[in-house]
């Protein structure tokens, strides 16, 4: 980490959390975005969130303030990619609500561009920029994949280190299925398909098995509600989407959703 006097103090919405994955280092890290004040996103990394007091835990579309280390000063060189000082992590007010059709939300998130993916491959190869929000010009699934059930054995190994001679262990499920939303953009040759990494997700694939004790039935409510729900007719379904690093490679980090505006009579 960079010293007191290299950390700026930044003022940031949080718009992405991934679902956490195992880390040597943090024993477990959350993927976070957001955006400035200035208008400018920027990605949070490496939080361990879960690990972090009640008084640091935010929530999605909630302002934060948070020192971060300078542009480039890690392996990372996505434009957006700041390593954050985890004790500065200070709540600012209440996240924003969904009321009025998202106001709030929208008031920091429409004055950003929105892209197709094809043109946020070509800024990334231009100046490594790796978020973004994309606006599908339709969605055509959600597509469910099986995974491995377990973790792989070295990341089981080191939860079974981290038990005995480690800091307390919180449980961490691995989920069965991978999630990948296929959909096209205005300047598409074929469809896109992009896997789905939100949080949400998989706090409801949880939540879904335990009520109905079965994978498959829990794996069918989600894809009815990030697909039937968060993708219907009637909302203005945008993607936030990022890059999965080091690649090139983009996925769907997170959803936003607010009912489509009526046209404009005039």
């Amino acid at each position: 980490m960079a010293d007191d006097a290299q950390l700026e103090k930044t003022k940031v919405l949080v718009t992405v959390m991934t679902y956490p994955h195992p880390s040597r280092g943090y024993q477990e890290l959350v993927c976070t975005a957001g955006v400035t004040e200035a208008g400018e996103w920027v990605r949070l990394y490496p939080i361990d969130y879960r690990y972090r007091s009640p008084a640091q835990r935010f929530q999605k579309y909630q302002w934060i303030e948070v020192g971060l280390s300078p542009r480039g000063a890690g392996n990372d060189k996505r434009t957006e990619s700041r390593r954050p000082d985890l004790d500065s992590i200070r709540l600012v007010g209440e996240p924003l609500s969904t009321k009025h059709n998202w106001l709030d939300r929208r008031k920091v998130l429409d004055s950003l561009p929105r892209y197709t993916v094809n043109e946020l491959k070509a800024k990334y190869d231009e100046d490594l920029t790796s978020l973004g929000i994309v606006r599908p010009k339709r969605i055509l699934d959600l597509e469910i994949r099986s995974a491995d059930s377990e973790w792989k054995p070295e990341w089981q190994q080191l939860f079974t280190q981290m038990t005995l001679f480690g800091p307390q262990q919180k449980p961490l499920e691995k989920l069965p299925f991978t999630f990948h939303y296929i959909f096209e953009c205005d300047d598409s040759d074929s469809p896109h398909t992009a896997m789905c990494e939100d949080w949400e997700l998989g706090v409801l694939f949880l939540k879904e098995r335990e009520r109905l004790g079965s994978d498959t039935a829990a794996a069918e409510s989600v894809k009815k509600k990030f697909f039937g729900q968060l993708c219907a007719a009637d909302r203005d379904t945008q993607f936030f989407m990022g890059t999965f690093f080091p690649y090139n490679t983009w996925l769907v980090l997170g959803l936003f959703w607010p009912e489509r505006e009526p046209p404009s009579l005039f």
